[in-house]
This record gives C-alpha cells, sequence and structure tokens, in this order.
C-alpha cells in the first residue's frame, strides 16, 4: 500500500473531533468493525444501565417501577431525545415496537390521510421486508394497489397515496433527496413515508426542514441501540390531529387506565403505540441516545465521508478485481461503502477471519458500514491492507470460506 495513505489517515486522526467517542465502546482486541450498519457496537454505558434496570428497578422494585422509574413514560421520553437527530421536534416521534410493525402502522397512517387515493409506490431495489409490509397492507385491503418501480420523481401521479422510500439505500448507500422527493410527491398530493434505518444517526436527516410527513427505523445500526431494540416512527405535528393507524393497542389509548370498552386515540404521538414495551431494551438503547443525541451531526457526517472516501480510494489503488458499487460523489454515498464480486461472501468470510468485520448482500455485494463514533482512519488503512492480502494471495478460494451460515 501506498504509504500516503498511512499518512493521510494519520493526519486525520489527529484532528478528528470525535476520537475521544471510541473510548466509550466495547470492541474486540485485534477486531475493526465495519458493520455497524447491521449491528452498532456495544456502549459501555448500557451495561450499567441494563444491570440498574433487572437489579434494581425489576428485581428490587417490580411494578412500582411503571412509575417509580418512568417506565410509562420510555417511548415518548426516548423519542423527543431521538427527534433532533432526524431533524425532528419533540412530540413527533416515538420509539416503540418493530421497524416492520411501524412500517405497517405508517401506511395506513398516509392511507388515512389520503382516503381518496389507493396506490402506494416504492423502489424496485427497496429494502425486501418493507415490500412484504406492504403486500401485507394489500392483503388486509385488496382495493389497493403496490406499483415497484425503478425511478420514483417519475412515477408518482396524482392516483399515489403513498410513496414508501429508504433514505439510503442498504446495498448500494445511495443517499436520497429527502427534499426533492418530498415536495415532488406533496405538489402531486401523494404522503411520503420514509426508512431511515440506515440514515438515522450517522448524516443529518432534516425531516422537517423538508416538510416530511412520515419516517420509520431501526435503533440497533447507528445508534447503537443493541440487537434487536425497539424501533422508531415520526408523525409530522401537523397531521397527528387527523391520523390514524390500524393497531390501536392500549398504550395507544388517550386514557389507557380508564380500561375503557371501545378505542379512543390519544390526540398525540402516543397514538401510534400498541402494547406493553421491552423495558430492558430501552434501558439498553439509552446509552446509544445518549451519546448521539450529545453530538453535532454534521461533524459526525464530515467524519464518515472521510472515512469512506479513504477506504474507496485504498480499494480502488491495489484491490482491482472488485468493482465499486457505492455512489463516488460524496453528497450521494451514506455512511457504507459497497464493492462487488463473483465471489463476495467468502471473501467477506476470509475478512471476517482475520478480524475486519464487513458483510455480505445478494448476490454479490461486500458490504462495510462506517460508524463515525468508534472507527479510526488508521482503521480503515488496516482494513483495506487486510483485503488486498486476502485478495493478492487468493486466501479466499479456501473451502471453510464457501460454508454459509443461517445468517449471511
Amino acid at each position: 500500500m501506498d504509504k500516503s495513505f498511512t499518512d493521510r489517515a494519520k493526519a486525520l486522526d489527529a484532528q478528528d473531533p470525535l476520537a475521544a467517542l471510541r473510548d466509550q465502546f466495547f470492541i474486540p482486541d485485534g477486531m475493526i468493525y465495519f458493520d455497524g450498519n447491521s449491528l452498532g457496537a456495544m456502549p459501555k454505558a448500557a451495561l450499567e444501565a441494563v444491570s440498574q434496570a433487572t437489579q434494581q428497578e425489576w428485581a428490587t422494585d417490580l411494578i412500582t417501577s411503571w412509575n417509580k422509574a418512568g417506565w410509562f413514560a420510555l417511548p415518548t421520553d426516548y423519542g423527543d431525545r431521538l427527534a433532533p437527530v432526524i431533524g425532528a421536534s419533540a412530540g413527533e416521534v416515538v420509539i416503540c415496537d418493530s421497524t416492520s410493525i411501524n412500517l405497517y402502522k405508517a401506511l395506513f397512517a398516509g392511507l388515512s390521510l389520503r382516503p381518496e387515493r389507493t396506490v402506494i409506490i416504492a423502489e424496485k431495489s427497496s429494502f425486501p421486508t418493507d415490500l412484504y409490509m406492504v403486500e401485507g397492507a394489500l392483503s388486509a385491503r385488496p382495493s389497493l394497489e403496490m406499483r415497484l418501480v425503478d425511478d420514483l420523481l417519475s412515477a408518482i401521479d396524482e392516483d399515489v397515496a403513498v410513496v414508501l422510500i429508504n433514505h439510503v439505500d442498504y446495498r448500494t448507500g445511495k443517499v436520497a433527496e429527502v427534499e426533492k422527493i418530498t415536495a415532488r410527491a406533496h405538489e402531486l398530493g401523494a404522503v411520503v413515508i420514509w426508512d431511515l434505518c440506515h440514515s438515522a444517526g450517522v448524516l443529518p436527516v432534516g425531516l422537517n426542514a423538508a416538510g416530511a410527513d412520515l419516517a420509520i427505523g431501526c435503533t440497533y445500526k447507528y445508534l447503537n441501540g443493541g440487537p434487536g431494540a425497539p424501533a422508531f416512527i415520526y408523525c409530522a405535528a401537523r397531521h397527528l390531529p387527523t391520523v390514524t393507524q390500524p393497531l390501536s393497542g392500549w398504550w395507544g389509548h388517550a386514557n389507557p387506565f380508564a380500561f375503557d370498552t371501545g378505542f379512543a386515540p390519544d390526540a398525540g404521538i402516543r397514538k401510534f403505540l400498541c402494547g406493553t414495551q421491552p423495558i430492558l431494551s430501552f434501558r439498553a438503547l439509552e446509552a446509544g441516545l445518549d451519546i448521539i443525541s450529545a453530538l453535532d451531526m454534521a461533524q459526525v457526517r464530515a467524519k464518515s465521508l472521510s472515512l469512506t472516501a479513504l477506504f474507496i480510494d485504498m480499494v480502488e489503488a491495489d484491490v482491482p478485481a472488485l468493482t465499486l458499487a457505492s455512489p463516488r460523489k460524496a453528497e450521494q454515498r451514506g455512511s457504507q461503502v459497497s464493492f462487488t464480486h463473483p465471489d463476495a461472501y467468502p471473501i467477506v468470510q476470509a475478512l471476517i477471519e482475520r478480524g475486519v468485520v464487513g458483510d455480505f448482500r445478494m448476490p454479490n455485494v461486500l458490504r462495510f458500514g462506517f460508524s463515525p463514533l468508534y472507527l479510526s482512519h488508521m482503521d480503515v488503512v488496516q482494513a483495506a491492507n487486510i483485503l488486498c492480502g486476502i485478495m493478492a494471495k487468493d486466501v479466499w478460494k479456501a473451502d471453510r470460506f464457501k460454508a454459509r451460515g443461517a445468517v449471511t
């Protein structure tokens, strides 16, 4: 590898305003973790938070913790903490359930705002579970129609009720233009649902600045909430008085402890809640929210672009067998870099064995996620050197790297 890359990395790390954050995370010795876009690293404070929740709030205080420890308010308290990170205001975000469940709510919420329309459009390249949830919505309401398109902007017309779009493409890392697409949809009378799974916590989103309607996302990727951490849903304040969602559980009731027979929705964002939430998972998430909510997202974005640019430059210089699948222009790229190769899977497995943890996506994508909170530019240099060695010596061709586990 060219020594200039090492010099570049050292210089960038020396002036990195986020460098000290690495000490707040558990990173195993000898591991370079490039999979924060699937599961973020564990904040050290999460251990203490979960310990407190289990040993004091659950074991000792038991049911009194619903009031004493504020358990019942966590979905909205944490939602308010997350809101500025995605460009929302207090009272517009609630943390609850899973991303898929929240998408189902959001789909019908969007339809409730456009009851005269029946078309939902989404990109063919959307994360598959998003499309599965649209299929579920269609099965519940046969009059609906799903259109899968390559170009959303040209596909939106006066028949469209809801536009579903991923802010960052999960395979390539390409960033969709929030303001441009939202404006076009509104011009034609449609409602937009943004999937923020691969952008929340790693680049500015600006939901309110773009006039967004609805958004959903997870907290276990760049927000570092832990495996299966509760997801979130955003609804613009202007829609809250009239929007409805189909999963009318008791936590979304205007007066849940009145135990009325009929459902009356909460007037605010709590109307998007369903049932009892996983409190221990909430406590684990708290540590990640504490970290990200204190940061300037512009600084996070700047470091993200610096990390990904360095990786692209190094790999393209020394590993010509890999083809860049992510956008080359910085402003079009999220916090991941994807390359393609016919044998992507065994290459990724060989990297993991050598301590560089990325992941594979069908059919031929090597995907690397860059969390600016715990990665350095020297991590990038070391990872690129290891990748170069694997490719130069055909290490990945060993049979053990071809065996696939249940999770790929």
